[in-house]
């Protein structure tokens, strides 16, 4: 007969237990008390029971953008072919929508139409729009109507902003946190990925800057690395080995969490949440693709 060795241990008179370390202890408390990130709510992601669980719905305006970021996904997509085409991609009765995952919204002259069609359409919906900030106005703002927006700050100065987006636009962003973080009539959120080597010791800086801003969360978001962005990366100092660990990861949103409420992508966490501490503290999330692809119909 073959035993488990908990199993062992116990015939051998001994109650098993399973090590730990201080470190671990505190890194499971941290993802137990996490909330899932506003943006989070309804994605299938977070059903560990779905087999292919996709994004909610989005609306695409437009594959442009005036950053380019040495990390993003949007414009691998252009250069490859495989930018979505503007539209909605999603379904009927939609709980959430957001505004939009590839280019950069603002830049299309139909965001306040497309923001009000959206609205009569599907009135139940709740809409997040994602930005990186930098083209959003007093004058504007006044004509969206958001449930959350995301606003995406990757540093926390403007020297290593251009760095990473290679666009002098970091007084831009801060300002239109400061235009969204204003108005408590919606949920506003600092968007950051998690670069070690380039900008974790921003990450914590990020938040304080974002809090003082009044803007409610932080989405803190591991990075996932594309085939045509690894020179840019390695060229700016990313520590690719970090990049996958989740303590690190985890660490690095401790720090921030001691200025804003910082959240970890929904459907990561909802893994995590299940892992037991040692594994919580060993484990490693290893993503690399080549393109990304939309999963997600195109409706008319």
């Amino acid at each position: 007969m073959r035993y488990s060795w908990e199993e062992f241990a116990r015939k051998m008179g001994v109650e098993p237990q399973i090590l730990e370390n201080e470190e671990a202890r505190l890194l499971k408390k941290f993802v137990d008390e996490m909330l899932y990130p506003s943006h989070c709510r309804y994605c299938q992601g977070l059903d560990l029971s779905n087999p292919n669980p996709v994004h909610h719905p989005s609306y695409e305006l437009t594959p442009a953008c005036n950053h380019d970021c040495i990390f993003c996904y949007s414009n691998v997509a252009v250069k490859l072919g495989k930018a979505p085409k503007p539209g909605y991609y999603g379904w009927e009765n939609p709980k959430a929508i957001t505004v939009s995952q590839y280019g950069e919204p603002l830049l299309s002259k139909r965001i306040v139409e497309v923001n009000r069609m959206l609205r009569e359409r599907f009135p139940e919906a709740r809409l997040d729009l994602q930005t990186n900030g930098s083209l959003l106005t007093e004058e504007l703002w006044q004509k969206l109507d958001f449930d959350i927006v995301m606003i995406s700050l990757d540093a926390s100065t403007r020297e290593k902003h251009l760095k990473i987006t290679n666009a002098d636009t970091f007084d831009a962003v801060v300002n239109a946190l400061r235009i969204v973080g204003s108005d408590k009539s919606v949920r506003s959120v600092v968007r950051t990925i998690f670069m070690p080597g380039i900008n974790d010791e921003d990450i914590p800086r990020i938040a304080e800057l974002a809090a003082s801003l009044g803007i409610d969360e932080m989405h803190l978001q591991p990075l996932t690395v594309h085939e045509l962005n690894v020179d840019r990366l390695k060229r700016a100092g990313l520590d690719f080995e970090r990049a996958e660990s989740m303590r690190e990861l985890l660490k690095t949103a401790m720090e921030a969490k001691k200025y804003i409420d910082v959240r970890i992508s929904g459907c990561l966490l909802a893994q995590l949440k299940k892992m037991d501490a040692l594994t919580l503290f060993s484990v490693r999330r290893v993503a690399r693709e080549v393109a990304p692809v939309v999963k997600r119909t195109r409706l008319e």
